[in-house]
């Protein structure tokens, strides 16, 4: 069956999707009945109930989730002398402002806020 949806009206469409969701839970619904009956003549062809194997199977653990690392606002430590709004926490990269004003003979201590 193919339909022209450029043709349908909005509730035409709405009906279609609900008609579309409503016949895909029922055919999800026998494939899993049918899937519990091959497990069952399966479990039956070795000589066990789907209950006994059950009973034997480890449970499957979820995986854990790890969080993702948060990164830290630290608070600063430096701030250049010509324009105070250009600080640094001392951690990570030395910013250009730091390395020019240690080149030019400045130690970091006097950088200190």
């Amino acid at each position: 069956m193919k339909f022209d949806l450029k043709t349908l009206t909005r509730k035409q469409l709405e009906k279609l999707r609900s008609d579309v969701d409503t016949a895909l839970e029922k055919m999800i619904e026998r494939e899993r009945k049918a899937a519990l009956v091959a497990v069952e003549k399966a479990a039956k062809a070795h000589g066990f109930t789907l209950a006994e194997i059950a009973a034997d199977a480890k449970p499957v653990k979820a995986k854990r989730k790890v969080p993702a690392k948060a990164k830290v606002a630290l608070a600063p430590k430096y701030a250049n002398p010509e324009d105070k709004s250009q600080t640094w926490s001392g951690k990570g990269r030395q910013p250009d402002w730091f390395k020019t004003a240690l080149a030019s003979g400045s130690k970091a201590e006097e950088l200190l806020i």
